[in-house]
């Protein structure tokens, strides 16, 4: 354990979470130690639950920026035991920061790009499952986007 190293992770995640907020970009608080995460319900609200817009957030910050983030919501939690589908309580996406591995200007793009892709939230359209496997759907789950209204 090296206590330096944490606090300067914590320090990190907290710059992350702090430059969001001032973006307007709805944030979980109070942050984590090792990840931020953007409430994509508030964020998106025409989206309805059951179109994701948690695995449309996350697919648009991959695609804008290539930041890689985790959907955590009702793809991950929605299916029930009898096969149907329920919103799950939040649609979150995590965006975690690993050991080791980000700088300061890497957290800097990371804001740039969620700053990118919230001025043009509005846009951003619902998803819709094309297939999904009997187990863990939330790790190879396929997707499309829906038509714009």
């Amino acid at each position: 354990m090296d206590e330096d190293y944490l606090r300067y992770r914590i320090a990190s995640t907290r710059y992350l979470g702090e430059a969001l907020q001032r973006l307007g970009v709805p944030v979980v608080v109070p942050f984590g130690g090792h990840a931020i995460f953007i409430d994509a319900r508030e964020m998106l609200p025409h989206l309805p639950p059951l179109q994701y817009p948690g695995q449309a957030l996350a697919c648009a910050l991959y695609l804008e920026g290539g930041v890689r983030s985790c959907e955590i919501g009702t793809v991950m939690f929605g299916r029930q035991p009898d096969g149907s589908e329920k919103p799950a309580r939040m649609d979150l996406v995590r965006l975690a920061i690993p050991r080791r591995t980000y700088t300061q200007s890497h957290i800097d793009y990371v804001v740039e790009v969620v700053e990118r892709v919230a001025a043009k939230a509005g846009d951003l359209v619902g998803m819709e499952i094309t297939y999904e496997p009997e187990r863990l759907r939330h790790f190879t789950a396929q997707f499309r986007l829906r038509a714009a209204h």
